[in-house]
């Protein structure tokens, strides 16, 4: 009877994830303990890559952001809230993933390209198949050329005086 009294409260009050209510990813109890081991990791394993690279640049400034939060807070919670990038299992994925890219990147050297290198360009009038899009924006309203023929030609100050402008919320006709 008496533990009943003093042990439910203790382990309600005790924050226990059940779920990540993701399919396939299992909770990790331990995860802000696995995530600065991983990032710490990370942060070895990217010093293969030459420093003036982009990549390495990129990967070092939110690794090392990451395993900062890690380090500061106790509570996954608090990490999750405070990265903003999904939950700690979904983040130890990432950081795995990274380290498998980080292997890869080491063995393809994609930095390794002869300043001469010329890249070969291939042209043709070949039809694009039907199931890929073709990205084409549509056409500019009227008022758009208009504008930038005025502001080509000097007459601007012009244009302001005769015509009304646009006011946010009007349609513009197409």
């Amino acid at each position: 009877m008496f533990l009943r009294r003093v042990a439910r409260p203790l382990m309600m009050m005790a924050k226990v994830k059940e779920t990540t209510g993701i399919v396939g990813l299992d909770v990790v109890p331990n995860a802000r303990e696995v995530l600065i081991n991983l990032y710490r990791k990370t942060l070895e394993e990217i010093k293969a890559v030459p420093e003036d690279e982009g990549y390495r640049k990129a990967v070092e400034s939110f690794t090392r952001h990451r395993l900062s939060v890690c380090q500061e807070e106790e509570d996954s919670e608090v990490i999750e809230k405070r990265l903003g990038c999904g939950q700690v299992e979904e983040l130890i994925e990432e950081a795995q993933d990274e380290l498998k890219l980080i292997g890869h990147m080491n063995e393809w050297k994609p930095w390794g390209v002869p300043d001469d290198y010329e890249c070969e360009v291939i042209e043709n009038d070949a039809p694009v198949p039907k199931h890929i899009p073709l990205h084409r924006p549509g056409p500019l309203p009227e008022e758009f050329y208009k504008t930038l023929e005025a502001v080509t030609s000097g007459t601007l100050e012009t244009l302001k005086k005769d015509e009304p402008a646009i006011a946010s919320g009007e349609s513009q006709p197409k």
